[in-house]
């Protein structure tokens, strides 16, 4: 059988990292070490894979979740193969940890080592008025792989940065957060500009962001 499907999209040969891309939009995990992956995000294994419903791995992460919306229905997987991971065909990153701090949108989180701590926390200086600002934070080390929504900019916090809620995929955890109101007067009558309140960051950092505010945002003036 010929086809050009068998030339660029065959499956690329094992390199020993346990996370690596099989290709922009698909994530291949090598299973030995268990991994946290959002539920749904299979799309194929090879070999003895197994799955399991993650709780929220404590009353207080329980509470969190319920109270905040904050969306991560987590899934543990384990065994011995080959794992592919997916979300609705958006881009796919790897970051590792180094015993360092991520703090990722719930939305965005595709998958993560399970030997990462993850936590539900509130976004400093955002109210739930201003989005329901809780977002979750990754910490020690290990391989985390975030999903985009077109193609991101990585922007260093050097200088002040502010980004639209949706639309920031993660941050630097010790970056410091607030809000940004815009909104002016015209905007009572209908006459403002749709951009009213952003997130904005600063110290020494990076903020990830995305080309989309996401698949299906309604029109909105950001909580105006």
């Amino acid at each position: 059988m010929k086809s050009s499907l068998f030339g660029a999209h065959l499956e690329t040969a094992t390199t020993g990292q346990r996370f690596a891309l099989q290709n922009e939009r698909l994530l291949r995990v090598t299973l030995g070490p268990e991994v946290m992956a959002r539920q749904g995000a299979m799309v194929a294994y090879q070999g003895g894979v197994q799955f399991e419903f993650e709780g929220s791995g404590g009353v207080g992460r329980f509470l969190k979740k319920a109270l905040t919306g904050e969306g991560l229905p987590l899934m543990r997987c384990f065994g011995a193969g080959e794992l592919f991971l997916a979300r609705d065909a958006r881009q796919i990153f790897l970051i590792q940890l180094e015993g360092e701090s991520l703090t990722v949108n719930g939305d965005n989180l595709l998958a993560f080592d399970a030997t990462i701590e993850w936590d539900i926390r509130r976004v400093e200086g955002v109210s739930v008025l201003a989005g329901g600002l809780f977002n979750t934070v990754l910490s020690g080390t290990g391989w985390v792989a975030v999903s985009s929504f077109g193609t991101p900019v990585v922007l260093q916090t050097d200088v002040p940065t502010f980004a639209d809620i949706q639309s920031a995929i993660c941050w630097s955890s010790d970056l410091q957060t607030s809000v940004q109101r815009t909104m002016k007067l015209g905007a009572l009558v209908g006459r403002g500009s749709g951009e009213a309140v952003q997130l904005a960051f600063s110290g020494q950092g990076f903020v990830v962001v995305q080309a989309s505010e996401g698949p299906s945002v309604p029109p909105h003036n950001h909580g105006s």
